[in-house]
């Protein structure tokens, strides 16, 4: 087994940190790809790897009341359920129609959507 070093492992869960945190980004603009796990991820390897970037995530001004409000089961807010359903159908519809004409990738566009809204629909209301 390999021992690895308490400072080698807290640096590897701030590089993976990191990696969830720019995916979870891309999935802001990318429809098929969720968010709030990788966002989640990041604050899970954050916590592991660096106290003070944890800090920084769970009270980032863009999404760490989103965070903290998810991790802690407090719920989100009715404009954070109404705009994250508004921009999941929009970029689900304009990405079918401008970028997909394959039936199947069309269907499991609209699965993902169906399932990502029952989601977001079943998460409390602050």
């Amino acid at each position: 087994m390999i021992d690895i070093s308490d400072k080698v492992k807290r640096t590897l869960f701030v590089i993976a940190g990191t990696l969830f945190l720019i995916i979870g980004f891309i999935g802001v603009v990318i429809p098929v790809l969720p968010t709030t796990p990788f966002l989640l991820l990041a604050a899970a390897c954050y916590i592991r790897g660096s106290k003070r970037i944890h800090y920084w995530m769970i009270n980032n001004k863009v999404f760490g009341d989103f965070v903290k409000n998810y991790m802690e089961r407090k719920g989100i807010t009715f404009k954070q359920k109404v705009t994250t359903l508004i921009f999941l159908w929009l970029t689900i519809i304009i990405s079918i129609y401008y970028f997909i004409n394959n039936f199947p990738i069309i269907i499991t566009l609209f699965v993902v959507a169906i399932a990502v809204s029952v989601h977001i629909l079943r998460i409390r209301t602050l």
